[in-house]
């Protein structure tokens, strides 16, 4: 009699599991096998896998300089991503908390960004920031006209650039998960704290911040990986140039893959962007997100 509801629950969770499992396997693990063993062939896409190269792929990828320098951009985007994005994000979280007048209308303006397709964003940006375009113009007009640069085409200058339109379009993200995190905040905690004398800075830090933990270590998890996975607004408006000083990992792989023509090349590029945001996303959950999953 006891087994039959064993058995009962056991096929209720294979009927139920074996769909997504089925899903899973076929559109995330077959593929990742499949591009880990086309990076293990010099192929240029058009018939079937060329000679079989080993490892020589990932380790051209790993000696090319250029491969590095992309990296290096993207750890600048990340550290970037981090430093003006999460303070910018819970400053403006803290204040359209409260109780202000248009505080609907502000997060909407804040968050709109977010919500623009990433090639409608950098259209509009390449656009504003053209020579002659309208932010030289704006510049010039309160005097600040010595300061206008070839903002896409300084080799100096334009993955700074790149970061400017990256937060412009970003931080709302940000925002908007601080402030869902501020509302499973107890508002009674803040109240307790200003009985016992505690000044609004002081209850900030001892009680919002450390109640919105989880949500700040999520939103850096979730920064971290698309940082590293950043294509679209660089693309398409730098095309990872002038001379890759603005080139991201994923950019460099659409260039040595698609345009090149070396699908095996650029499948063992693609194997190695998968295994960095893999690894973090392993350690991360090891030592950072362990107390918040915990039970």
């Amino acid at each position: 009699g006891r087994a039959r509801p064993r058995l009962r629950r056991r096929i209720e969770l294979v009927v139920l599991l074996a769909p997504a499992l089925a899903l899973f396997v076929g559109f995330v693990l077959l593929p990742i096998v499949l591009a880990a063993w086309d990076g293990m062939h010099r192929w240029t896409g058009f018939g079937s896998l060329g000679p079989f190269a080993g490892l020589y792929n990932y380790r051209l990828v790993l000696s090319d300089p250029v491969f590095r320098e992309s990296f290096v951009h993207n750890l600048i985007i990340v550290i970037a991503s981090i430093v003006i994005q999460l303070p910018l994000g819970l400053g403006m979280a803290l204040l359209l908390n409260r109780r202000i007048r248009g505080r609907a209308f502000l997060r909407t303006l804040a968050f709109a960004p977010f919500v623009l397709p990433y090639a409608t964003t950098a259209v509009m940006w390449l656009l504003l920031l053209q020579p002659g375009g309208f932010v030289d113009g704006v510049m010039k007009a309160v005097g600040l006209g010595g300061l206008v640069q070839l903002w896409l085409a300084n080799l100096h200058l334009v993955l700074y650039t790149m970061i400017v339109v990256l937060t412009w379009q970003f931080f709302g993200f940000a925002m908007i998960l601080m402030l869902a995190g501020l509302q499973g905040i107890p508002g009674e905690l803040r109240e307790a704290a200003a009985l016992d004398g505690a000044s609004g800075w002081q209850a900030t830090w001892r009680i919002t911040l450390p109640l919105l933990g989880p949500t700040i270590r999520i939103w850096l998890f979730l920064s971290v990986v698309g940082s590293l996975q950043v294509f679209d607004q660089v693309w398409i408006m730098t095309g990872g140039g002038p001379a890759n000083a603005s080139s991201t990992m994923v950019t460099y792989l659409v260039q040595h893959g698609f345009q090149s023509y070396e699908f095996g090349y650029g499948s063992a590029v693609a194997v190695i962007i998968f295994l960095i945001c893999f690894i973090f996303a392993l350690l991360y959950q090891r030592f950072v997100l362990r107390r918040d999953t915990r039970g």
